[in-house]
């Protein structure tokens, strides 16, 4: 346990405080042993009429008695301070004592006050008793002093039941005053005690304080009053020569015994109900405090008296006020530091600032130096969030211009104060705390305003408190602001060196790699992590010596060299054609940190497949370079489209906020793309948040439809796990709709000879684009057309869903649901519900609707999820109520795209 670097200096020469303090405790008991010594000889005095040669016999024989019993309490006070003494002495010697030394004496040290009225009580008090009594008798024995039993017996007594407890009573006290410095001492080097030494602390609560005194000090001496009392009386008595009977002294005896009985029960009810009040608002305190140690500052404790507990209770009750209070601003910090969003930020800003000063109204002002304005980035309570005034003018204006706080307990009378603005909004403004924010260059950039703080005024407490807060909102916008940029340009030179096709590689002065794109990384054939650290003349090798020599010549000359049509040899022999620039690393010192090496792979291949592999997987590039490129034209052809779109996609772009949104669609459009490349697909674009891919293009194969079927269901599995990955970072789940359709459409090259798209023309599409649509009119997820259907060679879970006429089209379509991502959980009794369903669909068709109405009733009830059997039901109460005409198909009318 280190003692802290800033902790005063407390040495002392080497041993002297630890002598000092002994001496003192022994000091302590040797003047309270005199003082009680004094004391008895003082009683006995007074009540043993011991003659004046008995007194001479006591005042030789008190020299050397005292010793006996003084002696062994100063051996007994000495082991009992050894703890506390080595860790003094290891302090004075400038040593750093460990855990195991300061917590003995930390302990110990708490413990002497109890171990000295222990000590008092039964060894000391005892002892002096036994002492006195056993030279007493020697005394009659030696020189027949001639003491008698009573007086013998009365010695002892005051000396055990008087002066005893009295003694340990004051010194307990002596030394808990006097051993609180040196535990000061010890706690500045140790934090906190181990639970094995707290367990070794002795407590001593004043219930047992107060039952020691009523005992020790008043209950035992007042019984032992009594009993001296009557044999006082009847010593007088047999003096006087007063022969009195036990029934003419019983009513003293009864009174005296009544008397003590009375006082000794009224001293030990009153320290118990004093112990037991004060307990009890100890209890109340410590359970409190106890709480507060462990975090929960909600407890309030009431004033129930007018003692000390009274004003300790108050000052708890403000103290976790004020606990709370700095909780809570330090969790606005936390919030402030954590929010990157300047809008949200400076949103919560202000929450806070009128929660934590009791406003009803804030407004943070931000100054626009162009237009030498102060405008509103939030205001609460106002219909116009923005308000712009000059920098110059009211009271924003004044603190904004001079950059001190203003505290105004009546605008009205104040000269800056507008009021026309309270007739024109109908609120009162009775207040106002107006401070300035200043960045860290001392530069005023915005005013914070807060109204009518409730229940009063702005006090001192409230000004510090917005000055403080201020401080970190200055902070905090200039950090947002620094971070944004930051980001901003680390997104955009990630995003470059993400989505260039040329390999990027640096180099530091001592040639070895620091980066490596993903586009390095395919070039080379090499994992970029691992070339990360190493050399980069062992990478390219003797084979590609020509690599460091133009490293080397653009350090001597500070040029970029350039290396066209140069051959880079590969780990497994295989040669590349690439272009090579290696341009010079400066820092912002226009110093020399490095080398860049950018590299352009320029075989035929590989230039086709880096722009063809942006929209089709690789399998499909594989098969165009074989057919060549005049498969890049314009035909007809039988294909599958594929359509997706993000449910409450503007919902939820709302809440996130841009940034947080592009990094979900860039996590679900990668989750889904890999889904179709997987599956013998190609991506023809994003549409927003939509996805449009193609099967069979541009080659058509046996099982087209097979793949769309299947990408379909497994995007749908694919978002489950996303949407498992999503909520345990605690964000929204997403959800999705597909449309699927196959047909013959116009596939190639489309757009102008400078800008062109590989896409897809045609009814196909179009249909593909409703049917995804629809899934949100049927509650279903995946929708296929019977053209699909029809072109299916594997089995799937399918089941009709409507005959649909789409906008634009006359010919219906069968449209049919695919359910093979579902399993028992997320859709229960499937088959029930399915068989219920095409009976229902069946009757429906055939105008039965009393007996569809059964059927789909059946499937409803069979799953609570089961929309289309309850779309149905609606369709079926409705015809019920309003037959169809005579010439009705069943179809139904699709009037949306």
């Amino acid at each position: 346990m280190m003692p802290p670097k800033d902790a005063p200096s407390t040495q002392a020469p080497t041993g002297q405080s630890a002598r000092a303090l002994q001496r003192r405790l022994i000091a302590i008991y040797v003047v309270g042993s005199l003082a009680a010594t004094a004391m008895t000889l003082f009683l006995m005095l007074l009540g043993l009429q011991l003659s004046q040669r008995q007194w001479s016999i006591i005042a030789l024989l008190t020299p050397f008695a005292v010793p006996i019993f003084v002696l062994a309490d100063i051996i007994v006070i000495r082991r009992h301070f050894k703890p506390v003494g080595k860790a003094l002495n290891g302090l004075d010697a400038g040593l750093t004592l460990p855990i195991e030394e300061l917590a003995p004496a930390i302990v110990r040290a708490l413990n002497l006050p109890f171990y000295s009225m222990a000590r008092v009580t039964l060894l000391h008090g005892p002892l002096a008793a036994l002492t006195v009594v056993a030279g007493m008798i020697s005394l009659n024995v030696w020189v027949e002093a001639g003491f008698r039993t009573w007086q013998i017996v009365g010695f002892g007594a005051t000396a055990l039941f008087f002066a005893s407890p009295t003694h340990a009573i004051i010194e307990y006290f002596t030394i808990s005053r006097d051993i609180a410095p040196v535990l000061e001492r010890l706690w500045q080097f140790c934090t906190r005690l181990p639970d094995e030494y707290r367990r070794q602390l002795i407590s001593v609560r004043l219930k047992g304080k107060l039952f020691y005194l009523s005992i020790f000090v008043t209950a035992l001496p007042l019984l032992f009053f009594a009993v001296s009392v009557m044999f006082k009386v009847d010593r007088l008595l047999l003096e006087l020569g007063v022969q009195a009977s036990f029934e003419q002294l019983s009513p003293l005896w009864v009174w005296v015994v009544g008397v003590v009985i009375v006082c000794m029960l009224g001293a030990l009810i009153m320290s118990i109900l004093t112990a037991s009040e004060v307990s009890r608002s100890a209890a109340k305190l410590i359970a409190a405090m106890n709480e507060v140690e462990s975090g929960v500052l909600n407890r309030r404790l009431f004033v129930t008296g007018t003692d000390e507990y009274a004003d300790l209770y108050r000052g708890y009750n403000l103290m976790t006020a004020s606990l709370r209070e700095e909780v809570r601003i330090l969790e606005v910090t936390n919030d402030l530091a954590g929010e990157l969003n300047l809008d949200v930020l400076l949103e919560r800003i202000m929450r806070a600032a009128i929660e934590l000063l009791g406003a009803e109204r804030g407004t943070l002002f931000m100054h626009d130096a162009r237009s030498h304005t102060l405008w509103s980035r939030y205001a609460e309570g106002l219909a116009h969030r923005e308000i712009r005034i000059p920098d110059d003018s009211g009271i924003a204006g004044q603190v904004f211009q001079s950059a001190q706080l203003l505290n105004v307990t009546d605008p009205y009378a104040h000269p800056l104060f507008n009021p026309e603005i309270d007739r024109r909004t109908g609120f009162e403004t009775k207040c106002i705390l107006c401070m300035p924010i200043v960045n860290k260059s001392g530069v005023c950039i915005g005013v914070t305003q807060v109204l009518n703080k409730r229940g009063g005024q702005f006090g001192s407490k409230d000004e510090a408190r917005l000055r403080a807060f201020t401080a970190q909102i200055a902070v905090s916008l200039e950090n947002a602001r620094l971070f944004e940029d930051v980001l901003n340009m680390k997104n955009y030179n990630e995003s470059i060196l993400r989505s260039t096709s040329e390999g990027m590689i640096t180099l530091n002065r001592q040639h070895e790699v620091v980066t490596v794109n993903d586009a390095a990384g395919k070039i080379l054939r090499a994992d970029g992590e691992a070339l990360v650290g190493q050399p980069a003349a062992n990478f390219f090798g003797e084979t590609n010596r020509w690599v460091m020599e133009a490293v080397e010549r653009v350090e001597q000359t500070g040029d970029s060299d350039f290396s066209v049509d140069a051959g880079v040899t590969l780990g497994d022999g295989e040669t590349l054609s690439v272009n090579m620039t290696a341009v010079p690393l400066i820092d912002g010192n226009q110093d020399a940190i490095g080398t860049m090496l950018i590299l352009e792979d320029i075989s035929a291949e590989k230039r086709v497949k880096s722009t063809m592999a942006r929209y089709m997987s690789k399998e499909v590039v594989d098969q165009l370079l074989e057919a060549g490129e005049d498969q890049l034209g314009g035909k007809d052809q039988k294909i599958s489209v594929l359509f997706s779109d993000v449910r409450s996609f503007t919902t939820i772009s709302e809440a996130l906020g841009a940034r947080a949104t592009v990094s979900m669609l860039n996590e679900y459009f990668a989750t889904m793309v890999d889904v179709i490349f997987n599956n013998g697909g190609i991506l023809d674009k994003y549409i927003g948040d939509a996805i449009m891919a193609l099967f069979g293009a541009p080659f058509s194969g046996a099982h087209d439809a097979d793949n769309a079927v299947t990408v379909a269901n497994q995007m749908l599995l694919a978002l489950q796990e996303l949407n498992a990955r999503r909520a345990r970072d605690g964000r929204p789940a997403l959800d999705i709709g597909v449309g699927l359709s196959t047909g013959n459409v116009i596939v190639g090259n489309i757009g102008s000879p400078k800008r062109m798209e590989y896409t897809v023309i045609g009814d196909s599409v179009n249909l593909a684009s409703r049917l995804e649509g629809a899934t949100k009119y049927y509650g279903t997820r995946i929708l296929l057309s019977e053209s699909t259907v029809q072109d299916l060679t594997r089995p799937f879970v399918l089941r009709e869903i409507d005959l649909m006429r789409v906008k634009g089209k006359e010919r219906p379509v069968a449209v049919f649901e695919a359910l093979d991502y579902h399993n028992a959980q997320s859709f229960p009794r499937m088959d029930e519900v399915l068989d219920a369903f095409k009976a229902g669909l069946a009757a429906y068709r055939a105008r039965d609707f009393v007996a569809a109405q059964r059927f789909f009733s059946a499937g409803a009830a069979a799953n609570e999820d089961e929309k289309p059997s309850r779309l149905y039901l609606d369709r079926c109460r409705h015809y019920l109520a309003s037959p169809p005409p005579a010439d009705w198909d069943g179809v139904w009318v699709l009037t949306e795209k």
